[in-house]
């Protein structure tokens, strides 16, 4: 708990923030972070550029399947005893 507010008030200070950036470790962790970041980014984009061809295949296998499987059914739809109007209205 004191731990946390000695930490709170030095890293709320501007020029100890300042100092701390300049420091060696801590400029090589921001760019191991940096790159980390960035691998993270490429291989995401990567990822989702090999996965497209087969999202492109999945939704026209799905949309060939709907179309098949709609062939069947009564369209549009029948309204009761073919007096039209609006579905449940009062004849």
């Amino acid at each position: 708990m004191v731990l946390r507010r000695v930490l709170l008030a030095l890293l709320s200070s501007p020029r100890v923030v300042e100092r701390l950036s300049e420091s060696r470790p801590i400029r090589a962790a921001a760019r191991l972070t940096a790159a980390a970041i960035t691998r993270g980014q490429l291989g995401a984009r990567r990822a989702a550029r090999d996965l497209t061809p087969c999202l492109l295949r999945l939704r026209d296998a799905v949309l060939a399947e709907l179309k098949g499987s709609a062939r069947g059914w009564p369209w549009p739809p029948r309204r009761g005893s073919g007096q039209g109007g609006r579905p449940g209205a009062a004849p």
